[in-house]
């Protein structure tokens, strides 16, 4: 399908009072990309502040210390950047977004709600087939029940149920970290490979089995305090997952196969993480087959608590010096048969997929086959020549 963007869909309902930081490939000899500012519908270059998004993100008093919108460089209208920040029909001599983070490490927690938890259960047990889903999915729950919202993640009432399910032989990897002391948190991709708004994303061609994962982002400085929120897409392989947990680096970390987007909305005083503790997260994907699917996460709904998850990032025993960006996890499997009945939903190259709330606006990019995306070649140490040759370090 054929990729628009706009500004009004594309930010939040409220962005004449947000601060939204972002990242934008600015055209020159040399061009590259820098932090962004948007503010009275007009785009402006923060290179001159921080070169990088990790650097803006951990300087002292953010929100007080960004110079007004008159000192700063105007790069273009924020409609204009928007409109060319899709990867098809892109003109490389304007400006076009990026992933809002550079530097900062990408990191991901997963089995953070009830129903997402089942499902990986169910994943497990079938070893990545789809074809079994429904009949594992409905002798899953009979066995252990899916009305788990209450339980508190290592309360002793969670052990107590651990050692049930152990003794029934219904344990499982998925439900340790679902229940047990201590959330899952692994790498959903490396620094500067992210995707922004607009661009393709991509699933493994060998897999049968693919979704995406609506999730709501935490910006966090390296002293880690959270900074700001954002949506991504942890685009998942769920036969690959299915088959060991241990595939979890193939099933997650492939070409194109983590969004972020469209913009970083700072903490302020009209914008807390309360905020997004209360936030609902809308997915809609289309197909050309004529296929949709909708969905929504209630982030109210987690089983641990955002800054809890933080924590378990960065702590006393592990350290981020340029920061980081945490998936907080989705509660969204879909179910939903696509084509054979019972064989449920996976990606076709064309989907067109939109992740977006409110408050945050929309992140929405169109599906590919890794194999066929233009290849990651833009990393850090391109990053650092690039700056360098721009005089910006």
């Amino acid at each position: 399908m054929q990729l628009t963007l706009d500004a009004t869909s594309t930010l939040p309902e409220d962005a004449a009072e947000a601060i939204l930081i972002g990242r934008a490939h600015i055209p020159g000899d040399p061009g590259g990309p820098s932090p962004i500012v948007v503010r009275n519908d007009q785009v402006h270059d923060l290179s001159g502040v921080a070169p990088t998004s990790a650097a803006l993100l951990d300087r002292d008093n953010l929100v007080g210390s960004l110079p007004d919108a008159g000192e700063l460089p105007v790069l273009c209208g924020v409609d204009d950047l928007v409109a060319n920040s899709c990867e098809s029909g892109r003109n490389p001599d304007r400006p076009y977004l990026l992933a809002p983070v550079d530097l900062q490490a990408i990191k991901a927690c997963g089995v953070t709600f009830v129903a997402s938890m089942l499902e990986r259960v169910i994943e497990e047990q079938i070893m990545g087939d789809p074809a079994r889903a429904e009949a594992a999915r409905q002798a899953i729950v009979e066995e252990i029940g899916s009305d788990l919202a209450d339980l508190k993640p290592g309360s002793p009432e969670a052990a107590k149920l651990k050692t049930l399910l152990i003794e029934r032989g219904t344990w499982s990897p998925y439900l340790e970290v679902g229940i047990g002391p201590d959330p899952e948190v692994f790498t959903k991709a490396q620094p500067m490979s992210a995707v922004g708004t607009g661009a393709d994303i991509g699933v493994h061609r060998s897999s049968s089995w693919s979704n995406p994962e609506p999730e709501v982002i935490l910006a966090v400085n390296a002293k880690g305090r959270p900074v700001g929120a954002t949506l991504g897409n942890d685009v998942n392989l769920r036969d690959i997952e299915g088959r060991s947990a241990l595939l979890l680096g193939k099933a997650k970390d492939n070409n194109a196969s983590c969004a972020i987007g469209p913009f970083i909305r700072l903490f302020d005083d009209s914008f807390t993480l309360d905020d997004v503790r209360r936030m609902a997260i809308a997915l809609n994907v289309e197909g050309d087959d004529g296929f949709v699917l909708e969905g929504e996460s209630s982030i109210a709904e987690i089983s641990r608590d955002l800054a809890e998850l933080v924590a378990a990032t960065i702590n006393d025993s592990h350290q981020y010096p340029d920061g980081f960006v945490l998936f907080s996890g989705t509660m969204f499997a879909p179910t939903k048969d696509r084509d054979t009945p019972g064989q449920g939903f996976t990606h076709k190259p064309g989907d067109l997929v939109t992740i977006s709330s409110s408050r945050l606006g929309a992140l929405t990019n169109r599906v590919d086959f890794c194999d066929r995306i233009a290849p990651w070649t833009f990393g850090t140490g391109a990053l650092i020549a690039n700056l360098a040759a721009r005089g910006l370090l």
